[in-house]
């Protein structure tokens, strides 16, 4: 657990508090907040939040898969915690003495704490927790089957997780009351009675000493980073999905620091607590601090029960701490159980599964008894190695490369400076120099000297002295790639999908549903990026045969927020009706013209129809009008290109391709997000000889997504008609195929 994991840091390396908060300050809180006010504004999951930036939609998958390992792994500690609460309930502790069917030889009770012939000597706590809890077997060769008891727990956690996520967040609310508060007045009476033990000083010193030789270690620094991450669960999509519930206007700004502050401050405030009971028991045993200090989980399983066996009422002072870990154990997994099943329900609704009421209950008690079975073969005998292989995988690259690749993203693909306004219509303030310069430098930075460290100076993996065979230790880095893998995978599919590097500008930029959910604060979303265009509302093209011209009056903004549809859409064909003197060349051109249009367009017009803010009533008209609007812009484009490399003779050609003669521009008086919208206006004056349908008078355009005219200098090549017919067969297919 995390206050386990915090306190293995501190006994390992002593000067760990430095690391600690210098980390805090520069990566931890930066990133906590930046989660914070992301999840916060969008209102979304951890999947669907990558809305604002299609391509890397791969993180959010990254974060689901990270929590999942951290969910099926988390809840084997829970279900120890359950288990040793258990057996709390008796008059006298079952650990409290070397019991011959579990203790080994090496075990030292009070009754032979005067033998000086014991190698080794272990306490009964440790006996009991890896012989009787555990049943650990010699290595993962032994694995062994569940032990029911073991069984019997992770059970009942899960039942208890599903009733408390069955409904939702709202059931959650009312748990976190309990899981939040209880905690802290543990830590407090437990506390205040292990600073009155004999020995409790030397302790709290040893806690306290830093060991500055340490700092040299690289390891430090990134056991330091891994620990905030855990702590204050960053990169895992946990607090993407707790704020996305927040109400708009909530100040994350305030709260993410309390939050992060207060919970690392619990964290070295159990230290104490810890380290004062590990004084205790070193005295007793007559040995160093460090002598007594155990690593991994038996800080909680092992160090802890010692203590309370030489406390005055050990059964109640046991009870009261179990109660305390499982509460802390079952709140920490509320929250990342919810991160999985809000992501995984939010991609389901994407894909057109309708979740009702009864279906989101059913689901959700599936990924729960799903996540149980998954958990089974860590309560095997040899599932102790197992679990180990999954808490290195947590605190290990993963996170990190996550943290690296989401800090890119927001700050540099979507634009810090657009992030900091959107967090200024939240908390009416902008994000001052502290945020800017760590997000834009020294979180990134961080992030990306840790991984290399740990790739540079990570040691041999193993448990205690047992050796992980190699096909363990293949399948410990394939674990902790998969999330990596991910993100490369989803960005390599999009690249390769949507036409390569030309749309994939297109597609680093945000999609439609991006912004404020809320009604009221989207539009106020819109407005402020309308008001941050910097170039002019419209410029005017002249197009067609002769003196013939095709005004197209549009908006076009700089900011980020606007999908420019013209810049890959016109330099794509225009490349591709370059008049080439080489047919094969040509050709191939022509294929990635086909492609950019046919893709892009239905992208476009995929996400304007659909979405609510832009779109008329009838999605119906919109597609058609859109449609409509976008082949005659292609139309246009590829008529300018080609006009003045061909004979006049030859204007011919171009007869039979039909363009709207008008295409208005409208505003609906009664949904206010019209007055928002950038819309196209096509007028044709065309020769007389040019053909009209005039069925396409008077339609409006709902797609924000304006073309742009790119101005190429023309030279004077012959164009050949079976060129044109294909240009004309590509508008004939644009226009008709979506």
């Amino acid at each position: 657990m995390g206050i386990c994991d915090l306190q293995l840091a501190f006994t390992l390396y002593g000067a760990f508090l430095i690391p600690y908060c210098l980390m805090l300050i520069l990566l931890g809180l930066p990133l906590f907040f930046l989660e914070f006010a992301f999840g916060q504004f969008a209102s979304l999951g951890p999947i669907s939040v990558w809305n604002i930036s299609p391509l890397f939609k791969g993180i959010g998958y990254a974060m689901v898969i990270l929590s999942w390992i951290l969910v099926v792994y988390y809840q084997i500690v829970v279900a120890h915690c359950l288990y040793f609460l258990c057996a709390s309930f008796t008059s006298r502790l079952p650990w409290t003495d070397c019991d011959p069917s579990w203790s080994s030889p090496n075990c030292m009770d009070a009754s032979r704490a005067n033998f000086t012939n014991i190698t080794n000597p272990k306490a009964p706590s440790e006996d009991y927790y890896f012989n009787e809890v555990l049943k650990l077997s010699s290595g993962l060769e032994e694995f062994g089957t569940p032990s029911w008891s073991l069984t019997l727990c992770l059970l009942t956690c899960w039942i208890i997780c599903a009733l408390a996520v069955i409904k939702g967040v709202q059931s959650l609310g009312k748990v976190s009351y309990f899981t939040g508060i209880f905690p802290y007045i543990m830590l407090t009476i437990l506390l205040i009675r292990s600073v009155l033990l004999p020995g409790a000083k030397d302790g709290v010193l040893y806690y306290l000493t830093p060991d500055f030789s340490r700092l040299k270690d690289p390891q430090v620094w990134a056991d330091a980073a891994t620990q905030i991450f855990f702590s204050l669960g960053c990169c895992n999509g946990g607090l993407i999905t707790m704020s996305s519930y927040n109400k708009f206007k909530n100040n994350c700004c305030r709260d993410a620091v309390i939050f992060a502050i207060i919970n690392c401050a619990t964290s070295v405030y159990a230290g104490f607590v810890i380290f004062s009971n590990l004084g205790f028991m070193a005295l007793t045993k007559n040995t160093t601090v460090a002598a007594v200090a155990t690593s991994g989980p038996g800080l909680a399983f092992v160090v802890y029960p010692e203590a309370m066996t030489n406390m005055p009422l050990p059964s109640l002072w046991s009870v009261l701490f179990f109660i305390m870990m499982l509460t802390l154990g079952l709140g920490s997994q509320f929250s990342i159980l919810e991160t999985t099943l809000s992501g995984t329900e939010d991609e389901l609704r994407r894909l057109g599964v309708v979740l009702t009421t009864k279906r989101k209950m059913f689901y959700r008690i599936v990924i729960c008894f799903v996540d149980f079975l998954l958990g089974l073969p860590m309560v095997c005998a040899g599932g102790y190695y197992l679990f180990s292989i999954c808490d290195s995988v947590i605190s290990g690259y993963t996170p990190l490369v996550i943290a690296l690749c989401e800090t890119i993203v927001i700050c540099y693909v979507y634009g810090l400076k657009q992030f900091r306004r959107d967090i200024e219509m939240m908390i009416d303030e902008r994000p001052n120099w502290y945020w800017r310069i760590c997000w834009l430098v020294f979180t990134p930075i961080i992030c990306f000297l840790l991984i290399i460290a740990i790739f540079i100076y990570s040691t041999e993996f193993k448990e205690g002295n047992y050796t992980y065979p190699q096909w363990a230790l293949i399948f410990r880095q394939i674990l902790a790639a998969i999330p990596v893998l991910t993100i490369i995978a989803w960005f390599l599919y999009k690249y390769c999908k949507e036409g390569g590097y030309v749309l994939m500008k297109e597609f680093l930029k945000p999609v439609h549903e991006w912004g404020p959910a809320e009604k009221e604060y989207r539009t106020e979303f819109i407005s402020m990026i309308k008001s941050n265009e910097s170039l002019h509302r419209s410029r005017i093209y002249d197009i067609g045969p002769g003196n013939a011209s095709t005004t197209m009056t549009h908006a076009i903004s700089s900011s980020q927020m606007n999908f420019n549809l013209g810049g890959s859409l016109v330099s794509g064909l225009a490349v591709a009706t370059g008049v080439m003197d080489d047919t094969k060349f040509f050709q191939s051109k022509l294929k990635v013209a086909e492609k950019l249009t046919e893709a892009h367009t239905k992208e476009v017009i995929k996400r304007a129809a659909s979405n609510a803010d832009f779109a008329p009533l009838d999605p119906n008209v919109a597609l058609t009008t859109s449609q409509t609007a976008l082949a005659a812009a292609s139309s246009a484009v590829i008529l300018n290109t080609l006009q003045k490399q061909i004979p006049e003779n030859s204007a011919q050609t171009f007869t039979s391709i039909k363009l709207p003669e008008q295409i208005e521009r409208g505003d609906d008086d009664d949904d206010d997000d019209d007055d928002n919208v950038d819309i196209v206006r096509v007028k044709q004056i065309a020769p007389s000889h040019q053909k009209h349908d005039s069925n396409d008078h008077h339609l409006q355009s709902t797609t924000p997504h304006c073309l742009q005219q790119s101005h190429y200098q023309e030279e004077n090549h012959e164009v050949h008609f079976d060129k044109l017919n294909k240009i004309q067969r590509l508008i004939d297919k644009v226009k008709n195929s979506i």
